[in-house]
C-alpha cells in the first residue's frame, strides 16, 4: 500500500517519529542512507512496516506492507501528529529558538499502549543503555520478522501473551530484573483493558495504567507522550529530567516540584516545552560526581 500524506502544516518526520525509538538498533526502528524511516507496529489486525519519506515540508510518501496496513494506514494521521494542535502556545524565551527552527515537531500519537509500555518499564530505574540492550536482546528472540523489504534484522513487537509467558530464564539473559519482569508480565495479562486507554481523556487513562502494580507516574507519562500523543505529560520521577529542566530555564538546577512550578505556565504544553528545550540542548545541567556503574543482572 503506498500513497502520499499531505498536511497544512510543516512536519519533521524525523523530530515527529524519533520518540518511538528505544536507542539505537532498536529492531522497531530505522533510518537507512536514503533518508527513509522505517518503523514496525503490531495492530489488532496484525503486523505491519512502514516506511516514510518526506517529499516536501508538508507531505510525505508512504509505504505500508503486510496484514496490518490498512488498520495502519487509518491510524496514520494521529501517528503523524495531525491531531497535535499549538494553538495559543507561546514557548517560554529559552524555548522560542528551538520552535522557530523546528516548525515541524509534533507529538505523535501511535494509539498502541503495550508498544509503548514495555520499553518504558524496561528504563525504570536503570540506565538507559541497560534498558536499550535488554529491549534489542528480547526482540530479537521473540518478536516477528517484519512484513515487505523491510531492513535486514526489522522485528515486530511480540504480542502481549508472548510476554506474559515469557520464562524467567529469558528475562534473566535478557538482562532484566525480577522486578522489572513481573511488571511487564502483569501489563501484558491485563493488555486488553489497557489498549482501551487510547480512547479514554489523557487523566482517565494514565489512572488506568497507574492501576497496575509498578506502572508510577514516569512511566505512565513515558505512555501518554507516545501512546497517546498527550502534549502536556511530564515525566515526573525522571533521575535527570527536573535537574535539566530547572538548569534551561533559570540557570540552577532544581527539583520535580520545582520543574512542574516552572512548566506551569505552559499547560496543556508541558511535554512541547521539555521536548523544545532539549531540542536547543539547553536541558544539558552540569554533571557532579562520577558516574554510576552499570549493573549486569545477568550475573545475578
Amino acid at each position: 500500500m503506498t500513497f502520499e500524506h499531505l498536511s497544512d502544516r510543516p512536519l519533521d518526520l524525523a523530530l515527529t517519529l524519533s520518540p518511538l525509538r528505544h536507542g539505537a538498533g532498536d529492531p522497531t526502528f530505522c533510518r537507512t542512507p536514503d533518508g527513509a524511516i522505517w518503523r514496525t507496529s503490531l495492530g489488532r489486525s496484525g503486523p505491519v512496516t512502514q516506511r516514510f519519506v518526506a517529499t516536501g515540508e508538508r507531505s510525505a510518501a508512504v509505504q505500508l506492507w503486510g496484514p496490518g496496513a490498512r488498520e495502519s494506514a487509518a491510524r496514520l494521521p494521529d501517528l503523524l501528529g495531525e491531531g497535535d494542535s499549538t494553538a495559543g502556545f507561546v514557548p517560554p524565551p529559552q524555548a522560542q529558538a528551538a520552535m522557530r527552527r523546528a516548525p515541524g515537531l509534533r507529538i505523535p500519537r501511535s494509539g498502541r499502549v503495550m508498544e509503548a509500555l514495555v520499553p518504558a518499564v524496561l528504563e525504570q530505574k536503570v540506565q538507559v543503555v541497560t534498558a536499550h540492550r535488554a529491549w534489542r536482546w528480547l526482540l530479537a528472540r521473540r518478536g516477528t520478522p517484519a512484513p515487505g523489504p523491510a531492513p535486514a534484522g526489522m522485528r515486530v513487537v511480540p504480542d502481549a501473551r508472548t510476554w506474559a509467558t515469557l520464562p524467567v530464564w529469558e528475562w534473566h539473559r535478557a538482562g532484566v530484573d525480577p522486578r522489572r519482569a513481573q511488571v511487564v508480565v502483569r501489563c501484558a495479562r491485563v493488555a486488553a483493558r489497557l489498549e482501551e486507554a487510547t480512547t479514554m481523556p489523557s487523566a482517565e487513562a494514565r489512572a488506568r495504567l497507574e492501576a497496575v502494580s509498578g506502572i508510577g507516574v514516569w512511566t505512565s507519562a513515558e505512555v501518554a507522550q507516545r501512546a497517546l500523543g498527550d502534549a502536556d505529560a511530564v515525566s515526573v520521577g525522571d533521575f535527570h529530567l527536573a535537574a535539566a529542566v530547572g538548569w534551561a530555564l533559570t540557570g540552577e538546577r532544581t527539583d520535580d516540584d520545582g520543574m512542574l512550578r516552572l512548566l506551569a505556565p505552559y499547560s496543556p504544553h508541558r511535554h512541547r516545552v521539555v521536548r523544545l528545550l532539549f531540542l536547543d540542548r539547553r536541558a544539558q545541567a552540569p554533571r557532579r560526581g562520577p558516574r554510576l556503574p552499570i549493573p549486569d543482572y545477568r550475573r545475578f
